[in-house]
């Protein structure tokens, strides 16, 4: 498709467009800072996207803040909904745009601008990939303690917008705890500078708070000032076997009290996930035999490689002694420790049961086993051939419950929805602990806020974003 083609076609999609905002926008971006037609489509709208048929309009590619800003000013002028795009990887439909609105992908605003050992900050643009991050920080001697399994696409602006989590929450918290400032472009193109590089600032409100987890839809972060830590010198993990959810709780409780805040993950596998990532087939041998209630990966990071081994060793044996662990594999290598987080991290293997639909819930604890017992029961009862795979960042509440019943419709997905969701209102839990609201919780926002909280929500949205052109059907509906 010839240039003019394009923008023929854009002229015809886009009618209450002014007919020279084609023209300003690649005048802003640059000649490959506008992407049309196929090279909008080979895009994914989120990890669990195969077909890889994006159908926005056109791909906005800033290489500056001062694109972003002029980018948003010429949209918020035209009404042009903005779709902000980080890497990808995605669960909730939260960067899917439609045929007029545009994708702002920054992806080439990927600079690590600082890394400060003696204050222990980075700044970065907002289309740096986390894995990248940890590496260059790696070679300072220090740490971003924020990791998921999708660290090699996952983008720190995302991160932000989406207040990740992953898997060492417990110890270090979510991502609105590792960010200290940052640099957001709001809807008519202000650009909103607040790069504060300390821990402690109580001056007034803490504006950054606004635009970490929402999703875009209040502004778009271009640059952020993170808090580092000190690299931990030692990582020692290990895969417990349980047979009963209560001897879980002990173990946390316990767990986390000898080992004196060295605790960085406390990961709990379900039965069925444990045995579909290890199967014959997969290529992989499980490290402790398969068919046991809960397998749980632990891991605690320290300072000294002898005596935390040591500490480490002690304290699995007493409690293995006092009869709540079935078996247990310690890892003797930084090779191995990568073996069982590889187990952990491989939920593609789940996708491969069929049509899946993901839930990423938060509750209390003490009403997981009830929860989960309750929606399988619930699910059997419509579906005796269902499978419900369970696990998650317990030690922080956060359950990922991944459902087959075989069937793939607007139906079926509501229906389970509900299984899933509407239990959660009567013990406090969340529909969403660490990917967001997107497209797909939006009729389910009201189990978990109340609408006092819902209006000031749309209120605030609708001061900052007054034509609603930020990540459109986002949210609310």
């Amino acid at each position: 498709m010839a240039a003019t083609d394009s923008i023929v076609i854009f002229y015809i999609i886009v009618d209450r467009l002014d007919v020279n905002a084609l023209e300003q926008l690649r005048s802003i971006l640059g000649v490959n800072g506008l992407l049309l037609g196929d090279r909008v489509a080979e895009r994914a709208e989120g990890w669990s996207d195969t077909t890889k048929n994006c159908a926005a309009l056109a791909v906005a590619r800033p290489r500056t803040v001062g694109e972003v800003s002029a980018t948003l000013e010429l949209c918020n002028k035209n009404h042009i909904g903005v779709v902000p795009y980080g890497g990808g990887t995605g669960l909730v439909r939260g960067a899917v745009a439609k045929p007029d609105q545009i994708l702002l992908s920054l992806e080439r605003m990927r600079t690590i601008e600082i890394v400060d050992p003696i204050n222990r900050i980075a700044v970065v643009e907002a289309g740096v990939t986390l894995q990248n991050l940890q590496e260059e920080v790696d070679r300072s001697g220090l740490m971003f303690p924020l990791d998921l399994g999708a660290r090699g696409s996952a983008t720190i602006g995302g991160n932000i917008s989406t207040n990740a989590g992953g898997n060492r929450v417990v110890r270090f918290g979510m991502m609105r705890d590792m960010v200290l400032g940052l640099e957001v472009v709001l809807a008519n193109g202000t650009i909103l500078t607040s790069m504060n590089q300390l821990i402690k600032n109580n001056t007034g409100y803490d504006l950054k708070q606004l635009f970490i987890g929402s999703e875009g839809t209040l502004g778009v972060v271009t640059r952020a000032v993170l808090r580092l830590r000190e690299k931990c010198n030692s990582e020692n993990a290990a895969l417990i076997a349980v047979k009963n959810f209560a001897d879980i709780l002990h173990l946390l409780k316990v767990l986390d009290a000898r080992f004196g805040g060295a605790l960085s993950a406390f990961e709990v596998m379900w039965r069925e996930f444990y045995d579909v990532v290890t199967a014959p087939g997969t290529g992989r041998n499980p490290p402790l035999p398969r068919g046991e209630p809960y397998y749980i990966l632990i891991e605690c990071l320290g300072a000294d490689l002898v005596e935390d081994r040591k500490r480490f060793e002690d304290i699995l044996m007493e409690i293995t002694l006092d009869g709540r662990i079935s078996d247990a594999v310690l890892a003797t290598s930084y090779e191995q420790a990568s073996n069982l987080w590889s187990i952990r991290d491989d939920v593609d293997r789940i996708m491969t049961l069929g049509p899946i639909l993901m839930f990423d819930v938060s509750l209390p604890i003490s009403s997981m086993e009830d929860y989960v017992s309750d929606v399988r029961r619930s699910l059997k009862n419509l579906w005796p051939d269902h499978v419900c795979v369970v696990w998650g960042h317990l030690g922080d509440c956060n359950l990922h419950i991944w459902i087959t019943v075989h069937l793939d419709d607007e139906h079926t997905r509501s229906k389970v929805e509900e299984i899933v969701y509407n239990p959660l209102s009567k013990i406090g839990g969340s529909i969403s602990a660490e990917h967001g609201i997107g497209e797909e919780k939006i009729h389910y926002l009201s189990v978990s806020r109340n609408s006092d909280e819902i209006n000031l929500m749309k209120s605030i949205k609708k001061m900052l974003d007054p034509y609603n052109i930020l990540n459109p059907g986002k949210i609310f509906c």
